[in-house]
């Protein structure tokens, strides 16, 4: 089994870290790590999750940032710390439950094809939690069909975070020229593998809402995201394979 590496990054995730880590550990993964990216939590997560590494310190890391610094530059660390840890595959979640563990076997599994496997709600089986509101519902939907069809993206869920990538994959992208540092994120990581000629493929999930905590989404994250597209396309929309780092 290739060396995997999941990562996490965390903010005030105190009361879902340790359940998380537990469901992570028990699937058949020989050796999986975690890595957190926690940025300065007062809830006390990341002095958590430093107990946790001290206890089984080849299973689970922890980088400290001071303060809140954003989703995109929290997986940028993360996924250069991993490469550099010498991990075959890097996965990125969510700690709160909303990616369920139980996907990920079958999401490491179409790495065998692919270069990047996405967990989605948007492909055919794909579902999200009943309990999301129709205002809420419209405005995921909106956003993922607003970047696809700007990006002319060959994939259904564009802002989804459960990804599982190839090595060689990350390696081959400029992870320095990746500006985006909210939930458009995902949308530029997706933007920039396309357009580098990597084989991006979806598998169809339940995306559960957070279990425990509140949302970190909001109306205005969604609409900046949505500006923000624009900015992507023109950053990135020359890249061709050649660009490739080597």
């Amino acid at each position: 089994m290739p060396k995997t590496t999941i990562v996490i990054p965390t903010y005030n995730e105190v009361d879902n870290l340790p359940a998380i880590a537990a469901d992570l550990w028990s699937l058949p993964i020989p050796d999986l790590k975690l890595l957190i990216v926690d940025d300065g939590s007062p809830d006390g997560t990341g002095e958590l999750a430093d107990e946790m590494a001290a206890h089984k310190p080849d299973r689970i890391s922890v980088i400290h940032r001071e303060g809140k610094l954003g989703l995109g530059t929290a997986y940028i660390t993360g996924f250069k710390a991993a490469l550099e840890d010498g991990a075959e595959i890097i996965g990125q979640m969510d700690a709160d439950f909303s990616h369920s563990p139980e996907y990920i076997p079958g999401l490491i599994g179409l790495l065998e094809q692919a270069d990047v496997a996405i967990g989605s709600r948007y492909v055919e089986g794909g579902r999200i939690d009943e309990r999301w509101s129709a205002g809420r519902l419209l405005l995921s939907w909106f956003g993922n069909a607003y970047a696809r069809t700007i990006l002319r993206l060959p994939i259904q869920d564009t802002t989804g975070g459960f990804r599982f990538w190839r090595r060689e994959t990350l390696a081959a992208m400029p992870l320095d020229r990746i500006r985006s540092n909210g939930y458009v994120f995902q949308v530029e990581m997706a933007y920039v593998a396309y357009k580098l000629g990597f084989n991006l493929v979806e598998s169809p999930i339940y995306f559960v809402d957070r279990r425990i905590g509140e949302s970190k989404m909001s109306l205005r994250i969604q609409i900046e995201a949505a500006l923000r597209v624009w900015q992507v396309l023109f950053m990135h929309r020359s890249l061709t394979p050649s660009d490739r780092n080597i």
